[in-house]
């Protein structure tokens, strides 16, 4: 079954392509302000030769504007920051400009508000409203696999290994990713805020690398699961690629339709697994342990699966209980957890008990994510 583009029709969704392409069209173009950004601007006016130069010089504009930051072609070496409403990043393709950094949880505590490593890990964090990304190949390029090969005990090995590429954090909404490709290896990308709508994009990663408690709908896309270097017994679960922990108030979580679930060499047959329930230790009055109330929510519609996808489809996941333990166990069967029309080697499908019955028609999907994308 060939990938096709379907005309949409819903006008929430025409809204959100006009973001796309002309950056929070609802203004017009007198109200917008342009910069750039190159490896030598030779004097050019409104260019910086950095990306966070360029988004600390759109700060300073009033708060009506719409701002078009223009990456020029490269690789550019930041860990940036997006806190500007009505705001649009814009390269020359995923495969011409490079943003990358190297943070991982371990050490990254120091770049979080609550000195939370997997968040700080991020290279790109976009805490906003209105932002476009197009254009860019964002990456987190901290060394997983040499990590992963360590041996447990060894002295050398990080423990958390988790390293973002992209954060929406928590004040981020109506976040529009196009024709971009976001890479990394565990916990890719971390939706911690309200909605991101992502097109004719490559996400990519092992572990939860689809991960969080925001909305968040993929089209059109490829979800690209990478090898690991540690040893595993044969038919062991390798890899995961959502880890949902949306709240049971939300209806929707992760939402992938119309795309091509691949691999990349050296990840086996049989051994990803197309989500798990995240149930974040969170505090509470009666103590700290995992959120009951974190029903994560995940779909995969019309989508092609690779044989690396293991024909159980869903599997389950460890929390922390009240003693402090991880021996809390969640699973797919009380999740939110369900497919439809899959094909492709990875489709075939054991029956594991999921019963949850959730909404799979994607026009209706698409009319109550974009409600009140303005």
């Amino acid at each position: 079954m060939p990938m096709q583009n379907k005309i949409i029709k819903t006008p929430q969704l025409i809204l959100s392509v006009l973001l796309l392409v002309g950056g929070c069209a609802s203004l017009s173009n007198n109200q917008n302000e342009n910069f750039y950004v190159k490896k030598d601007c030779r004097k050019s006016a409104n260019c910086f030769v950095t990306i966070q130069a360029a988004l600390d010089a759109a700060s300073q504009e009033k708060a009506d504007k719409v701002v078009n930051i223009d990456i020029g072609e490269g690789d550019f070496y930041e860990k940036i920051v997006v806190s500007r409403d009505k705001l649009k990043l814009h390269g020359q393709g995923s495969l011409k400009t490079r943003l990358y950094y190297d943070a991982v949880a371990q050490t990254a505590g120091v770049y979080h508000r609550n000195k939370w490593g997997t968040p700080g890990s991020a290279t790109l964090t976009i805490n906003a409203k209105d932002v476009v990304v197009s254009g860019l190949k964002i990456e987190n390029t901290y060394d997983f696999l040499a990590n992963d090969a360590l041996a447990d005990g060894d002295s050398k090995k990080v423990s958390n290994s988790q390293a973002v590429a992209i954060l929406l954090d928590i004040d981020s909404d109506r976040v529009a990713i196009d024709n971009s490709s976001i890479e990394g290896y565990q916990d890719t990308l971390f939706a911690n805020g309200k909605r991101v709508y992502i097109k004719n994009s490559k996400i990519s990663g092992n572990v939860d690398f689809i991960f969080g408690n925001g909305s968040v709908l993929i089209e059109d896309s490829i979800i690209e699961s990478r090898k690991r270097a540690a040893s595993f017994k044969e038919g062991e679960y390798q890899s995961f690629i959502t880890a949902p922990s949306t709240q049971i108030s939300q209806e929707i979580g992760i939402i992938i339709y119309h795309s091509k679930i691949v691999r990349e060499q050296g990840v086996p047959d049989n051994s990803v697994a197309l989500g798990r329930p995240w149930h974040p230790t969170t505090k509470f009055a009666d103590g700290r342990y995992a959120d009951p109330n974190a029903i994560g929510q995940a779909s995969f519609i019309d989508c092609y699966m690779d044989a690396h996808i293991n024909p159980e489809h869903w599997t389950f996941m460890n929390g922390t209980a009240r003693d402090g333990s991880k021996t809390a166990i969640f699973t797919a069967q009380s999740s939110r957890f369900s497919e439809a029309n899959s094909y492709g080697p990875g489709a075939r499908h054991i029956d594991i008990g999921i019963s949850w019955k959730g909404n799979t028609n994607i026009d209706a999907i698409r009319t109550l994510f974009f409600k009140d994308w303005k």
